[in-house]
């Protein structure tokens, strides 16, 4: 038997099965203003918000399976305000005074976010739970002073420690020593999210095909024209939002990021004996300190999803579908739950799943222009809000349309891209031993402190 079905074994689309009249496939030719390819969260908030900017622009949409099936239908499903992975990161990367500006963007694009589903009636069953980034160790502790200071740095409010006690009565386990809590952070369904954006974007007239590969895009002065299978889609400008698989349309591309995998898995529901052990009453997000961290949150229907940011590396650039499963990977997740939660160690876990992400190397999103085609990727675990913001960046640069956004230095200035191959998978295998050693309580090797000085890492 062969592994299982995505469909079946991710969680998130297990519950939303395709309606009756899946895929709209485009057979023969269309035409648009602006094509998108990718049918996750960067694809579709692009499409609205160049509906919102220009009501009447001709937009086609093109997804290669069915809506949220690469990583915005396979991830936890919980949101974060920052828009860098830490706000020291982002004083790093971009200085004092822009990680202020992307600070107060990670919060207010929430905000916005939350307004629109409002607007829209996006039922994605969003809870404002906040986010818990938990201490496994007394250094681990330390570390998260240092994160607080940096969000202060940053004109961060609300964020606050717990101590041993304090965490402990939030979730009970034994290797909690504290945890740094960060308010702004919310879980939601991300399949149940996208299927509402893909209804909204069809209401504002956005045309959406399902079930239809892209397998090359040309160019020339006037327009480009994308092929699928089955047709061609002839338009002015060309969207790339294929996050890891963008580098099979723009080989180019590929230099800047790297595929990788993160791996999930899902237990059956709690009962109420089950959740008395562990408390967790307010269904927080969690994450934690180590490089190759578990991240974690409860399912409206009361299930723990356990995820781990050990990402596998398939090279060369691998992006298909027999990386979607690693029992390797699910057993060192099974394990990991059962320390964390010894009470609940014979819990089963019936969906699991992998899918790919893709990774600059300082962690945050990457925009281009190649000829007429545009793209933005790199959302590196964070997508469930920058790619709302990727799309308001996106639309801007399609209409030639001036926004504070675009000056950014984010935006304006390329990641450095990561070496080649053959180099890329030795380099991933070196730095992977390294951080496994830091998460055992070795000091960081020389070659992380050289990367950690240029704010680069490969843990996504």
């Amino acid at each position: 038997m062969g592994p299982r079905p995505l469909d079946s074994a991710c969680y998130w689309l297990a519950l939303h099965p395709p309606k009756k009249g899946y895929p709209k496939v485009l057979d023969g030719k269309a035409k648009a203003d602006i094509v998108i390819v990718g049918g996750g969260f960067t694809g579709l908030w692009t499409a609205i918000h160049l509906s919102l900017l220009e009501p009447k622009l001709r937009i086609v949409l093109l997804e290669r399976e069915r809506i949220a099936y690469g990583a915005s239908g396979r991830n936890a499903g919980m949101l974060s305000p920052s828009i860098d992975h830490s706000h020291a990161l982002a004083i790093q990367h971009f200085g004092v005074k822009e990680a202020r500006t992307l600070a107060a963007l990670g919060r207010s694009n929430i905000e916005d976010i939350v307004r629109f589903l409002q607007k829209h009636d996006i039922d994605c069953d969003l809870e404002r739970t906040g986010i818990l980034t938990a201490a496994l160790s007394e250094e681990h502790a330390e570390s998260l002073k240092e994160s607080l200071a940096a969000a202060k740095e940053v004109g961060v409010k609300g964020t606050r420690l717990l101590d041993r006690e304090e965490m402990q009565r939030e979730i009970r386990s034994p290797l909690y020593h504290g945890a740094l809590f960060d308010p702004g952070g919310a879980v939601l369904d991300p399949v149940k999210l996208a299927l509402g954006l893909a209804r909204v974007a069809k209401k504002m007239g956005v045309t959406i095909y399902e079930g239809s590969l892209v397998t090359d895009i040309e160019e020339d002065a006037t327009q480009v024209r994308v092929h699928t299978d089955d047709g061609e889609v002839q338009a002015s400008t060309c969207i790339l939002g294929t996050s890891a698989y963008t580098h099979t349309l723009l080989p180019n591309v590929g230099l800047f990021f790297m595929p990788l995998y993160d791996y999930v898995i899902t237990s059956e529901p709690l009962t109420a004996a089950q959740k008395k052990k562990i408390g967790w009453q307010n269904r927080q997000g969690v994450n934690d300190c180590r490089a190759f961290f578990n991240y974690y949150r409860l399912t409206k229907d009361g299930r723990v999803l356990w995820g781990t940011s050990e990402a596998a590396y398939y090279p060369p650039n691998r992006v298909d579908g027999e990386c979607d499963h690693s029992e390797r990977h699910y057993a060192g997740l099974r394990e990991s739950f059962a320390a964390h939660f010894p009470e609940l160690s014979e819990l089963k876990f019936p969906y699991a799943w992998g899918g790919a992400i893709c990774a600059t190397t300082r962690f945050t999103p990457f925009f281009g222009r190649a000829g007429r085609i545009l793209y933005g990727l790199g959302f590196t675990g964070h997508g469930l809000c920058t790619t709302h913001l990727a799309g308001r960046i996106l639309a801007h640069m399609a209409l030639h349309r001036a926004s504070p956004l675009l000056e950014l230095r984010l935006v304006r200035e390329a990641p450095a891209p990561f070496p080649p191959e053959p180099v890329r998978r030795w380099a991933v295998k070196y730095v992977w031993e390294a951080l496994k050693r830091v998460d055992e309580g070795a000091e960081p090797s020389f070659l992380l402190r050289c990367l950690d000085a240029f704010g680069v890492g490969l843990s996504s």
